[in-house]
This record gives C-alpha cells, structure tokens and sequence, in this order.
C-alpha cells in the first residue's frame, strides 16, 4: 500500500535531513530555555536521570509511532489519519487527531513566536552592550519594560513569524531541508564555543556535579512528573509536526534508527545547554533554581559582568533564536500541508496566509503581557498572563498530550500489527516487541497520568 503514495510536497534527500530536520522540530525554547530551569527548580542530577528514563521509555516509542503514521499516510496529519483509519476499517473521526495536531500547531506558534522574539531582540541588546553594568533590579526592569510594550513585541513577534513563512514557503528541498542544513550544524557550533567559554570559567566542574551528581533526597514526586512531562514536549509529540515530516522521509530509511539518533541529539542539546548555563550561573553567584527569568533576566546580568560578556552573550541569545526558528518551521508545516493538498494552493500563499493568522492570533498574547492581563486559578495555580496562559494550558496540558496518547493508541490498538512491522522494518523480534508493549500499554498509561497530575486529580 505505502508505495503507491507518494508525498506532493516532495522529500527529504537522506536520512541525515530527516534527522537534523526532526531534531530541529525537537530542539526548541524548551531545551535551552526551560530545560536548565526546571533543573534548577528540581535538584539537578536525579532530576535529569529520570528525565533520560522518561525519554526512553516514553518519548521513543510515541516519536517512532507518530513517523510510522506520517510515512504510511504520505499526507498531512489530517489526510493521513483519514488514510490510516480507512486503510484500518476503523472510523474516519480519526482524522480528528489531524485536526487537533493542526490547530495546536498554529496556537503554539502565535505565542511561540512572541517569546522567540525576546531572543531576537536580546540578540541585538547583547551586541549593543546593553547588559553592561546589569545587576537583578536592572536586568528585571529591562525585561519588564520590552514584555510589557505591546509595540516592541508586535514588531519582534513579526521579525520571527517572517522567518519562519519564508522557510517553509521554499518548500521541504529548497525550503526546510535547506535551513535545517545549515541551522542545526551552527546551533551545535554555537554550544560548542559556548562551552568552550563555559569549561574556562573555573566552575564547570560545579556544572557537571549540579547537572550530573543525583542526589534523591532533591527529586519529589510532582518532579518526577515535571520530567515526565518534559521527556513528551520536549520532542514536539503530539502536534502533527512529526508526523508531517515523517510523510516526507524515504521508505528505506529505519525509522526505529533515526528517532533513537534523534532523541540522542535532542536530549544532547539540552545538557549542552545547562552545561553552558550552570558555570555562568555558578561563576557569577547567581541561582540555578530562578525559574523562568534564568534566561532573559538571570544570564544577561552574567553577561553584563563577564569577561567577552558582549560577544558570548549575543552568540548565546543567536543560539536561542536557531533553537527556536528550526522548531517553528515545523509548527505550521502540518496547516501548509493541508491547504496545498485540500484547496489547491500553491506553497507560498499557503504559508503566507498561515503566517499572518498567527500573527494576529499572537497579537492576543503580546497584549496579555500589558492592558489584557488577568490572573484565574488553575489546577492550584495562579496564573497572571491572561489569554498567553490560556493558551499555552489549553496546548500544553490538554492538545499535546491527548494527541500523543491518541497517536500511540493509532498504532498499537487500530492499525493492523503487519502494517506497523512492514513500516518500522525490524520484523517481529525483541526489539519490535519492546516498542509493541510500550506504546500499547505504557505509553498511553504514562501520558494519562500526566493529564491527571495537570489537572490536579491525582491523590496527594
């Protein structure tokens, strides 16, 4: 069946695109940005052992089912489960999992874009020295002064979105394929002399233990689950994003292979980065566990101070806007896909058209931090950013998850056990049987229990 479709979008040229384009979807925000906070805020080591563990037995599996999918329908998420279910004689309400991956996508990138937009603003602050002299009131006043100016994120938030629309209006070969070419290898390349000033700041030593050293007695049940949680969103699950890309890799290509490689490269991006942070923290007196500020009001003090503050700074805020525009590309491909496939348009208006919609959506969450901001209660929580905190729970805590857990039932429950080994490719032995018993069973278990534990309804 799978070789009479062929994708209309074209397809990636060797498995090594495939692997920097699915790891640029993977590496994000979340890995240079919360990765090293949520860390801080969960003790170190342990933290990071369970997060690896989570990975591995959650993470992997779900990522493998959602490229078989892709690979097997040759569609966008929507036509491919459409396809599949078909293909499964099971009901056509599973093209719903399309949906929800699309328009989780396009939600995602309205306030994704807004925040990568304080990285390309920092960019040009750090090259400016305007870190210089920076100490906790400052950096926190200069912060709050750019996130609460609804002109300056509007003006940023549109920088990023223009980005990302003239990337995938190019294409997947000439488009997608060729930024992740070159923005993957610069992202390693920018960690790497990132580091290099990190090992020579006398505290990466401290780094390594921080990051490295377990220590239990730190590690509480609600961070168990925040590595939980982390293991799923850090490899862009759930969202169609995969799944798309997925639709373009070769049918030679192994899948079970390339997402172990992917995951690999995903989760060694986000220990690079707290090695990179940590020392500077460290070195600097500052605290690994100051949460969401560690970033943008936390490191620009360090860099104020340092020596080379002004060039490793701004290679650091560069390295975040690369994180985050190779992740982006892949948030509206799934929405472009549909529309070239079901209203005949051509790539560029597709994209065109996508890009705007978010944002317009994205001016909702630019006002949130200024005249629109409200604070509701939430799971026993206070949130304080209005309709950017609506979205990001009704993405983070209910889209994504669902999906996943929908995609992991897809493939272990409806489609037929010849058609997810003739697709994997590795036949029916252990291996096959591992990732079988995972995404039946534990998988959609692990993920339930995450959507119980966001909603506060678990036992305490």
């Amino acid at each position: 069946m799978t070789e009479k479709r062929v994708s209309l979008h074209g397809m990636w040229s060797s498995r090594l695109v495939f692997i920097l384009a699915a790891t640029g979807s993977a590496v994000g925000l979340g890995n240079i940005w919360k990765f090293p906070y949520i860390t801080g805020l969960n003790g170190g080591g342990a933290f990071v052992l369970v997060y690896l563990i989570c990975i591995a037995i959650i993470g992997i599996p779900i990522m493998m089912a959602e490229v078989l999918l892709g690979r097997r329908g040759r569609r966008s998420p929507i036509n491919t489960m459409m396809e599949l279910a078909r293909e499964a004689g099971s009901s056509p309400r599973w093209s719903w999992l399309g949906w929800v991956g699309v328009v989780a996508g396009i939600l995602i990138m309205s306030y994704y874009s807004v925040i990568a937009g304080w990285a390309v603003a920092y960019v040009l602050d750090a090259a400016d020295g305007a870190f210089v002299g920076f100490d906790g009131d400052s950096a926190g006043a200069h912060f709050g002064a750019m996130v609460s100016n609804p002109g300056t994120l509007a003006f940023w938030h549109a920088i990023f979105t223009i980005l990302t629309v003239l990337v995938v209006a190019r294409g997947v070969r000439s488009g997608l394929e060729q930024a992740v070419k070159v923005l993957m290898p610069a992202l390693f390349l920018l960690l790497a002399l990132l580091m290099g000033y990190a090992v020579n700041t006398g505290y990466f030593a401290d780094g390594l233990h921080f990051l490295f050293d377990p220590d239990f007695s730190k590690l509480t049940p609600e961070g168990v689950l925040t590595a939980l949680g982390h293991a799923f969103f850090t490899l862009s699950l759930g969202m169609g994003a995969i799944m798309v890309y997925g639709s373009y890799m070769p049918k030679k290509t192994s899948i079970s292979k390339t997402i172990f490689t992917v995951a690999i490269m995903d989760t060694l991006v986000a220990l690079m980065a707290g090695m990179v942070i940590f020392p500077i923290v460290f070195a600097n007196g500052l605290q690994p566990a100051s949460g969401p500020g560690l970033v943008f009001v936390s490191l620009p003090i360090a860099f104020g101070e340092m020596s080379g503050g002004l060039l490793f700074g701004t290679l650091f805020f560069v390295l975040v806007v690369f994180a985050a525009w190779t992740s982006a590309i892949s948030l509206i491909e799934p929405a472009v896909a549909f529309l070239v496939e079901n209203r005949g348009m051509r790539r560029t208006t597709a994209a065109v058209l996508i890009g705007a919609f978010c944002w317009v959506l994205g001016l909702v969450t630019v006002m949130s931090f200024s005249s629109w901001s409200f604070s509701f209660e939430f799971a026993g929580a206070t949130k304080t950013d209005g309709m950017f905190d609506v979205l990001d729970i009704l993405t983070s805590t209910f889209m994504l998850p669902l999906g996943g857990m929908a995609i992991a039932i897809f493939a272990g429950w409806i489609m037929q056990r010849a058609d997810t080994v003739d697709e994997l490719g590795v036949g029916e032995g252990a291996g096959y049987r591992v990732w079988y018993t995972l995404v039946r069973y534990v998988s959609p278990f692990a993920v339930g229990i995450l959507i119980l534990n966001s909603l506060h309804l678990l036992p305490t």
